[in-house]
């Protein structure tokens, strides 16, 4: 299917799905008051009626964009891992990046870490515990002989146990329940805290990444054919993994540190694309991009309705749909990953 036609319909589809979004949730709202408050509010004035101004723009905006962000960076990071291991089954969570922010998550909640930060505290300890992870599986492999694609997988397999084992610990440790609550439906992942000042750092993060990886399709295309045919063609293979890996592991810690741990979606979306769209990463990145952002739109509206008003973490959503989904393809005997089967 062409891609240009797709993307657009894909684009229409996102927009149309934020405004309804914003009126469903635990107070559910009619699409005429969220059209007329954000009108009045992307003109430079507030809606009519305050209680909608303050659900729609203070509350539920902010964290339909963060929706959108996180299934749009989320969706390429397994796609580029994917590359990065040459293994259709990697996902973005793979180099421990998010056991690494689990960490640094559940020191601010267990432990009070950073609470001079204020709403900032949980974001910055997450983006540093996954900094710190990414350090330890690029420090490891290097020490190792270089980075190659099982010694990265192997290398992030270990840590990701080791960072979950550090981070069940604390919360043994915690005799507060409520904060051992807190730290388990983040690390299945929730929107819930997301505000304004957390969507422009998310969303420069996802474009620069985009941006990158799009001047990169070409050899991101050779390196998924493989090492040699990559560097045959005068593509830096060595160069070009550091260079995937650190973009991948920081793109995935801020992410993981506004969301917290979400499966399936860099696992799935990418997959689904390249059956669309085909193997070639000029392709691929911005159908997955925009596709996983709508995906990950209703999922957090499901999140939010199944059980209103209580909400259900975000990776059981993921699960549930993902999971099936997964299987399926898996079992599309004419479906090939670039470079391997898939």
């Amino acid at each position: 299917m062409p891609t240009g036609p797709l993307v657009l319909t894909l684009l229409v589809a996102t927009a149309v799905s934020a405004v309804v979004s914003l009126a469903l949730g635990s107070e559910p709202l009619t699409i005429s008051g969220v059209v007329d408050v954000l009108q009045a509010r992307l003109t430079g004035g507030r809606g009519a009626d305050p209680t909608y101004d303050t659900i729609v723009w203070e509350l539920r905006a902010p964290r339909v964009l963060m929706a959108l962000v996180v299934g749009a960076g989320l969706s390429i990071a397994g796609a580029c891992m994917q590359t990065l291991v040459r293994n259709p089954l990697a996902d973005p969570y793979l180099l421990g990046v998010s056991s690494g922010a689990g960490v640094g998550a559940t020191l601010v909640i267990v432990l009070g870490a950073l609470s001079g930060l204020g709403i900032w505290a949980l974001s910055f300890g997450a983006l540093g515990g996954a900094l710190v992870a990414t350090a330890l599986v690029f420090g490891i492999s290097m020490a190792q002989g270089g980075i190659t694609p099982l010694r990265l997988v192997l290398t992030g397999v270990v840590m990701s146990a080791a960072f979950s084992s550090v981070s069940s610990f604390l919360v043994f440790y915690s005799a507060d329940p409520r904060a051992t609550q807190s730290v388990l439906f983040w690390l299945l992942g929730s929107l819930s805290g997301s505000v304004w000042a957390q969507v422009l750092p998310s969303v420069i993060a996802v474009s620069l990444a985009v941006a990158v990886l799009m001047a990169l399709h070409s050899w991101l295309d050779a390196l998924a054919a493989g090492p040699e045919v990559a560097a045959s063609l005068g593509v830096p293979v060595a160069a070009l993994r550091i260079t995937l890996f650190v973009l991948v592991s920081v793109l995935v810690g801020v992410l993981v540190a506004v969301s917290g741990g979400i499966g399936f979606v860099g696992l799935v979306v990418p997959h689904l694309a390249r059956i669309v769209v085909g193997a070639r990463h000029r392709c691929v990145l911005p159908v997955a991009a925009v596709g996983g952002a709508l995906f990950m739109l209703w999922v957090d509206v499901a999140a939010r309705v199944a059980v209103r008003p209580q909400e259900i973490p975000l990776s059981v959503v993921t699960g549930l749909v993902g999971a099936p989904v997964f299987l399926l393809l898996l079992g599309r005997r004419h479906y090939t990953y670039s470079g391997g089967e898939g």
